[in-house]
């Protein structure tokens, strides 16, 4: 399922009804824990939040006229994601992620590379989620992404 939107409060507008305030929930605990530097903007038709050009101008390696990405939220077909690159490039993360999940939540983990799928709005775990989002500063993410990932 493909959100059209050309900002993040027009996708929220069109999400579904059962979605919309785990999902606005979501968004507000992305932005309110979001280290400085990070900027919200549509990226990959999902809500992105990414280094701008500004801080980091040699974009995104696959598209280096986009910005380099970090987080991204989406409404899928039959789950909310959320994609934090993060996990997806430092194994210490990603371990921290997997060993807390079960403290915050009686669900199984559902998860890939860096998508962390919730098939039930109400199974997110905001507190989880904002020390996630936390973890990262800017230059820590620049630094990981040309460590682990650009080539």
């Amino acid at each position: 399922m493909k959100i059209k939107a050309q900002n993040p409060e027009e996708y929220l507008e069109k999400i579904p009804e059962d979605r919309k305030i785990a999902f606005s929930k979501l968004r507000d605990t992305i932005l309110d824990n979001l280290p400085k530097g990070f900027e919200e903007t549509m990226s990959y038709g999902m809500v992105g939040y990414v280094v701008p050009h500004e801080r980091y101008p040699a974009g995104y390696h696959c598209d280096p006229k986009l910005p380099l990405p970090f987080i991204n939220i989406a409404s899928q077909k039959n789950f909310i994601a959320l994609y934090h690159s993060g996990i997806y490039a430092d194994k210490e993360i990603y371990d921290w992620f997997v060993n807390e999940f079960p403290k915050h939540s009686n669900h199984k983990l559902d998860m890939g590379k860096s998508c962390i799928r919730f098939k039930k709005p109400e199974h997110i775990p905001y507190e989880l989620i904002a020390e996630l989002v936390k973890k990262v500063s800017v230059k820590d993410w620049i630094e990981l992404y040309e460590k682990n990932i650009k080539r």
